[in-house]
């Protein structure tokens, strides 16, 4: 039988016994992990929660790159931290200012064939050099680290045909669009991009992880792309050639769905305020007055990208009234562009230049003012989440954004006329891994101390399901609720990351000020949202902040793949509308009662009769086996530490503090 890639790579690492049609959960052996600093500490606090001396995947790197400001001791006691859990454990640490994790893993690490989680929604980048490379929560992250397959549900493959070269002028980033554009920001949900024909061969390495990066913004699991002579040539200059493998799909392979793009075709597209769907051509928008460009960051940070950009900008400067940014995607291209003299142009442009790191994609600086248009490069546009709560970003090629820090304005780069000569990007560029460090030797790791600063907690814990639930409606909340309204991005709050107390202060503050402190009274409370809740990054936070408030059940129309998988992990019940009119009904302060709900997960019922102030209504409880299971426990971590001391399996206890005083002395010292 002809497979296509994603199921030729998904059934070399299937367990026994599992299932390959669509939607049946199968489990995973998995080849690598990445964990960064946003989510890398409450991952490494579960992981050492389940016992293990070493980390049982054969690759993890933990990566510094999103929380880097360090305003105080917060950012690095975190780092601190980060770093002796990796020695100890068994994983590689890239310091501060190495590079974005995204961009620096298909660079150093990622390869054809392989599969690969990370806690981080982007981590879909190593598609680009055809890995099956999945965004998750920290806890999946600290399960696969400790030695656990990974379960999912069988995507649906969708085969994306490109055909044609793109034109001047167009970029890799309007694949991408063109795709939101069709699909918007759900449209895609547990499927995968298998991208195949003629003109993939024209779009290298580096377009190819602006678009696999990209793809989990229209719900998709991931995206790949085959391993072929562009991958050769790629890790030929990373001086990986024994990475390579030649990998595509069977001739005759099949897909679930498919679509074609006709990338000669192509014309610029931009992505208006607020959501990455939100797509157009860029000459509808043209004209409208920026205030801000930035190019670079995870996506559209390669040497191609920032080449464009200092060539259209040569000789010149940024608009007056503008300020513009260039973020590398790594040392590597930092090295680069120094080397070439394209570093050297952004600067008498006029461009702030940065390091290589997230900084404003997740708020972390250069926020734009109140009300006023940014055009980026980055891969959202969710409100708020620049740092300023009445921002309007635009998100869009290199092309385009170098067009407008030209002119100040929204600008077709078409109009710009002939396409530049660009400066020749190194045939192979400078690698050095020397601030990549290598884990201690297994002998040794005994040996090492991990520091943990007053600002790192143990993570809340729910209580096992009860028979009977009665809960309080805090909110109700609208569609396209993302995790960044949750636990928003900036500098502010992304710096108690690590302490999920303080962060849950800040809980759909856009929605609601005052949402915690009722959160706390009503407990145990439930947050009622609309379609696609929880879109947007693999932040767990996004459950353990409403967890840690007293929220126990979110009831919403639809949910976004990550987050629903975070709430069931955490112990909190993820349940749908069986008539979505019934949304109407509710409201703040309504109590609800879900008679039996322990049963009826017991009895594997997809519909939970619920009593809404009295009225009777429906919801729907779509989970696996093994989701049921979790439910019931009151989380994974319970359910696991429940399971190994009925049966004390290798590798030790679980360990967990269920009192003040022994959390506290978790976090004072070190551990020998």
């Amino acid at each position: 039988m002809a497979d296509n890639m994603v199921t030729k790579i998904l059934k070399e690492h299937m367990e026994d016994g599992s299932n390959v049609e669509p939607g049946e959960e199968v489990s995973l052996s998995i080849d690598q992990a990445l964990l960064q600093d946003a989510t890398g500490t409450m991952a490494c606090l579960q992981f050492e929660q389940m016992g293990r001396d070493r980390v049982q995947v054969p690759l993890a790197v933990q990566y510094i790159d999103h929380n880097v400001i360090q305003l105080d001791h917060k950012n690095p006691d975190d780092h601190l931290f980060l770093q002796g859990a990796a020695a100890k454990y068994g994983m590689y640490y890239s310091k501060p200012g190495n590079g974005i994790c995204h961009y620096l893993h298909v660079e150093r690490f990622a390869k054809p064939g392989a599969t690969m989680v990370g806690a981080d929604s982007h981590t879909t980048s190593s598609g680009a050099v055809g890995s099956i490379a999945i965004g998750v929560g920290g806890l999946d992250v600290a399960l696969v680290l400790g030695g656990q397959p990974f379960s999912t549900g069988f995507p649906t493959v969708i085969g994306v045909e490109l055909t044609g070269e793109l034109q001047d002028w167009v970029t890799p980033k309007d694949v991408i669009l063109e795709l939101l554009r069709r699909r918007g920001v759900a449209g895609a949900t547990n499927s995968i991009f298998e991208f195949y024909g003629p003109g993939v061969a024209t779009i290298p390495v580096t377009g190819r992880t602006t678009i696999c990066n990209m793809s989990i913004e229209t719900g998709a699991t991931t995206a790949i792309f085959p391993s072929d002579d562009r991958t050769r040539e790629w890790l030929e200059a990373q001086q990986r050639p024994d990475d390579f493998v030649e990998l595509g799909a069977d001739e005759g392979a099949e897909y679930d769905e498919y679509e074609h793009i006709a990338l000669d075709e192509l014309e610029p597209l931009i992505a208006q305020p607020h959501s990455p769907g939100n797509v157009v051509p860029v000459s509808e928008v043209a004209g409208t007055k920026v205030v801000q460009v930035c190019i670079g960051s995870s996506v559209n940070s390669g040497f191609e990208d920032l080449a464009v950009a200092a060539a259209v900008l040569r000789d010149k400067s940024v608009a007056k009234d503008l300020v513009m940014t260039v973020t590398p995607g790594s040392r590597q291209i930092l090295n680069s562009i120094a080397e070439s003299g394209v570093y050297a142009d952004l600067v008498r442009a006029g461009a702030r230049m940065l390091e290589p790191i997230c900084g404003p994609c997740v708020g972390m600086g250069y926020a734009p003012p109140s009300d006023a248009v940014s055009v980026r490069t980055f891969n959202r546009n969710f409100p708020g989440r620049s740092g300023t709560q009445s921002d309007q970003v635009y998100l869009t090629s290199p092309t385009v954004a170098a067009a407008t820090a030209l002119y100040g304005v929204i600008t077709d780069p078409r109009e710009l006329g002939e396409y530049p000569d660009l400066p020749e990007a190194p045939m192979y560029p400078a690698v050095d891994d020397g601030q990549i460090l290598a884990p201690a030797p297994e002998d040794e790791a005994g040996e090492v101390e991990i520091q943990r600063g007053p600002n790192i907690h143990e993570p809340p814990e729910a209580d096992e399901l009860p028979e009977e639930f009665t809960g309080t409606v805090v909110i109700v909340l609208p569609d396209d609720i993302s995790t960044g309204d949750l636990t928003p991005d900036g500098v502010e709050v992304m710096a108690f990351r690590s302490n999920v107390p303080e962060l849950a202060k800040f809980t759909l503050r856009r929605f609601d000020s005052e949402f915690p402190e009722k959160a706390q009274k009503m407990a145990p409370g439930i947050i009622v949202g609309g379609h696609n809740y929880g879109q947007g990054s693999s932040r767990e936070h996004a459950a353990l902040a409403p967890l840690q408030l007293g929220i126990r059940a979110v009831i919403a129309k639809s949910f976004a793949r990550i987050h629903r998988r975070n709430l069931i992990s955490q112990g909190i019940l993820a349940l749908l509308f069986k008539n979505e009119e019934d949304y109407d009904k509710f409201e703040e302060g309504q109590e609800l009662t879900l008679p039996d709900i322990r049963e009826h997960l017991e009895n594997g019922d997809t519909e939970i009769p619920a009593q809404l102030d009295g009225t009777e209504i429906t919801l729907l409880a779509q989970f696996s086996e093994r989701e049921r299971d979790m439910a019931r426990a009151g989380g994974f971590r319970r359910q696991l530490r429940q399971q190994q001391e009925e049966s004390a399996p290798k590798g030790g206890e679980f360990r967990h503090s269920d009192s003040a005083d022994d959390q506290d002395s978790q976090q004072g010292g070190g551990i020998s």
